[in-house]
């Protein structure tokens, strides 16, 4: 299957209050993203979350990660949450968010982890932490899975270093911490996502 957005990049705004959270996103949103992720361990993601599907829903996938839970899930789709990511793989997890029409983008590392993500349901994989791995490990785990599995680079991804990911077989990425720091202005999340927007851009040229 093919990533269902216009730019298989996910901003991750991990940290991100609810009295900030609509700038950042919408800092994102205008330099050309439409993913985005606020794990469940920022502050009082219980308000952000709903404030950014009513505020932006239209315009992007947005949804939670670091998605632990299966009730967590259930709390999500009455959200509005239309995509879920997960540090690991939990089969339960992702059958209930398929169920409720999610995406879903289990967080693994090898072989037999990516295939039972793909056997629980999972649309698409994220490697991580992928820095950890490099590319060439990307390269050798994609040539066993089905060739249309979106698989993203997740962990140390830079706009410096995003073309390698593609380059390994990678559809994108998700992005941490190199875009968006707790605390930091929005100005700063904008500028970052621009380079990131250009990297991508450049690197499928």
């Amino acid at each position: 299957m093919l990533w269902q957005t216009n730019l298989p990049l996910i901003a991750i705004l991990r940290g991100v209050k609810p009295d900030e959270v609509l700038g950042h996103i919408a800092a994102v949103i205008n330099a050309g993203f439409d993913t985005v992720e606020i794990p469940l361990n920022s502050p009082q993601w219980e308000q952000s979350i709903p404030v950014v599907v009513k505020a932006f829903g239209s315009q992007a996938l947005i949804g939670a990660g670091t998605v632990l839970k299966p009730e967590q899930v259930d709390m999500l789709a009455e959200m509005g949450c239309r995509l879920i990511v997960t540090p690991n793989i939990h089969s339960e997890v992702i059958r209930k968010a398929v169920s409720y029409g999610m995406t879903v983008c289990p967080g693994c590392a090898t072989a037999t982890e990516a295939f039972t993500a793909l056997e629980a349901g999972a649309q698409s994989l994220k490697i991580f932490p992928a820095s950890a791995f490099g590319p060439d490990y990307i390269k050798a785990l994609k040539a066993v899975l089905p060739s249309d599995v979106p698989v993203f680079a997740v962990g140390g991804v830079t706009p410096d270093n995003l073309s390698q990911w593609i380059k390994a077989g990678c559809i994108g990425a998700g992005l941490g911490s190199d875009l968006y720091r707790a605390g930091q202005s929005v100005e700063n999340t904008a500028r970052q996502a621009t380079l990131f927007v250009s990297a991508y851009r450049e690197a499928v040229q």
